[in-house]
């Protein structure tokens, strides 16, 4: 049995395995079964190594904090969008 046979169809289940690996979901005997199957399948690695460059970038983004700058012309635009529909 080759490790795409034992975690189903690489190409089908390849990027929720990888998911469910990389957020925690997988018990330990799934948990050792996928790392095993990423260490002899260069497909499964390089889509795992995608995710995450993708998930390091997303959390980079959410931490980045708006220029003050920028908050006070969004408050100063709602501000004055409410002050003419008020009218």
């Amino acid at each position: 049995m080759t490790d795409c046979d034992k975690l189903g169809d690489c190409e089908d289940s390849r990027l929720q395995r990888i998911y469910e690996y990389l957020d925690g979901e997988l018990s330990e005997e799934d948990l050792a079964a996928v790392k095993d199957h990423l260490d002899a399948c260069p497909d499964c690695a390089s889509q795992h190594d995608l995710e995450c460059v993708i998930r390091a970038a997303v959390k980079r983004s959410c931490e980045e904090a708006a220029p003050t700058s920028l908050k006070d012309r969004i408050i100063a635009s709602i501000d004055a969008a409410g002050d003419h529909s008020a009218h």
